[in-house]
């Protein structure tokens, strides 16, 4: 089928290289020439496991085009994917700006009928607002009478995990009130759900919905457990024995229930915002979200301020070793990194830092700097001659460590794990100072 998304960041890159790797024809459309131009050539603007690999071979394949020229797309495509940015207003509402302008820009050129797609992240009723955005610019044109349908197809995309997660998705999403269109949609999608996961067809609005209800729901587990994890601290309770003890009911599950230094990101933070925005805008108090949200910006702060507290409310010339930069595995992505505030909080009590990060570096020295901060390629090296170890992310080349050789780098053996990633118990045994979350 021919494929034209537009967009080509995270969520579009991974959607256009997928249906391609699905045997479709597909162009990615960005406005930014240098992007389209290294994508040519194989340079990735984001890091994701796998993804480069597919991009190389559909594009050499000629099943994956690249271009800044929508009509390209639109004369020979049938379906229309908007996969633009939809970062937070200073209201925290998401803003349209970018999907409106894509949707003028089709309604501009558009010359036969087409399927518009929403894979961007959007509040309720964005859907109206692309029709109305296409049908004014048709009508300035004189072409008021053509055809075409905008869907609601919401990405549920775990960064690290992408490819995984289009390849064979749990569930497909899909918000049109035209059956036809639903259909179409259905023989799209029929290759990635082969293993019997379900293509649920709904209202437009209901679909707009269902993706910030689904990242509030698991942003609001983490909260919980992060709550939580304060409790355990306070009565000597174990967070692990009862991230365990709940998990195991049916009704609950493990995911997502893991005390740490909260979410970050691009989607969580901006998806809980947007919703409590729009709740408001419908008259309407998200009371829970709100409280999400506090606890999630006051995790992270707590950390720094138990460091400060362990060196008696003093880390001036101290020096940190910094173990994962990136809010999360297998991503470069900084976003609301919880890296970001500790650093700063630190940084601004006079500690210095010796960071290392395996693959979101450079990135972190565009947006923490290198102001009292030395990134080195080893995670080994950034312990020589530290007063502890901060561990921020939980890359999996930190969870089994060489110990001893920690001990002998570091300058005493020292470590705030924001991830808990070891054993509090080994831990002493060994020979370390332990701060972990909601561990005794």
């Amino acid at each position: 089928m021919k494929v034209t998304v537009v967009g080509s960041g995270y969520v579009g890159l991974v959607t256009g290289a997928c249906f391609a790797e699905m045997g479709n024809d597909v162009y990615c459309v960005d406005i930014d020439q240098k992007k389209i131009e290294n994508l040519k050539k194989g340079i990735l603007p984001i890091y994701e496991p796998g993804l480069e690999e597919i991009v190389k071979r559909n594009y050499s394949g000629g099943r994956l085009r690249f271009t800044t020229d929508i009509k390209e797309g639109l004369d020979d495509s049938l379906f229309m994917f908007i996969a633009v940015g939809t970062p937070p207003d200073e209201d925290g509402s998401a803003d349209l700006q970018h999907v409106l302008a894509v949707a003028r820009d089709i309604g501009r050129k558009m010359e036969k009928y087409v399927i518009i797609v929403n894979k961007s992240t959007v509040p309720v009723g964005t859907a109206d607002r692309v029709r109305e955005a296409v049908r004014e610019e048709l009508t300035k044109r004189g072409r008021g009478e053509l055809e075409f349908d905008v869907v609601s197809n919401p990405e549920f995309l775990k960064e690290g995990a992408a490819i995984e997660d289009f390849m064979r998705p749990d569930r497909i999403i899909v918000g049109t009130d035209n059956v036809r269109t639903g259909e179409l949609i259905k023989e799209l999608y029929a290759p990635f759900v082969r293993n019997g996961h379900p293509i649920f067809i709904m209202g437009v609005r209901s679909a707009e919905l269902t993706k910030y209800a689904a990242n509030a729901m698991l942003a609001t587990r983490i909260s919980f457990m992060n709550e939580l994890s304060r409790l355990c601290e306070i009565s000597g309770a174990d967070i692990e024995s009862i991230r365990q003890g709940i998990g195991s009911d049916t009704r609950i599950g493990m995911p997502f229930l893991y005390a740490g230094l909260g979410y970050g990101g691009s989607c969580f933070p901006k998806d809980v915002k947007a919703l409590i925005q729009t709740s408001k805008e419908f008259g309407l108090e998200s009371k829970v979200l709100k409280a999400v949200e506090e606890i999630n910006h006051e995790q992270r702060f707590r950390f720094a301020d138990n460091v400060k507290k362990h060196f008696g409310g003093d880390v001036k010339g101290k020096t940190f070793a910094v173990w994962g930069l990136s809010f999360k595995p297998q991503t470069d992505d900084m976003r609301e990194a919880p890296a970001i505030d500790i650093i700063s909080v630190l940084r601004d009590a006079g500690a210095r830092f010796r960071a290392h990060d395996p693959v979101a570096m450079e990135v972190a020295k565009s947006i923490i700097g290198d102001k009292s901060v030395t990134y080195v390629s080893n995670y080994y090296d950034a312990l020589e001659g530290a007063d502890a170890l901060l561990l921020l992310t939980e890359w999996n080349q930190f969870r089994r460590p060489d110990y001893e050789r920690m001990k002998s780098l570091l300058k005493q053996p020292l470590i705030f794990d924001g991830r808990n990633q070891y054993d509090p118990a080994k831990m002493k045994e060994i020979g370390f100072t332990y701060y972990c979350i909601g561990r005794p």
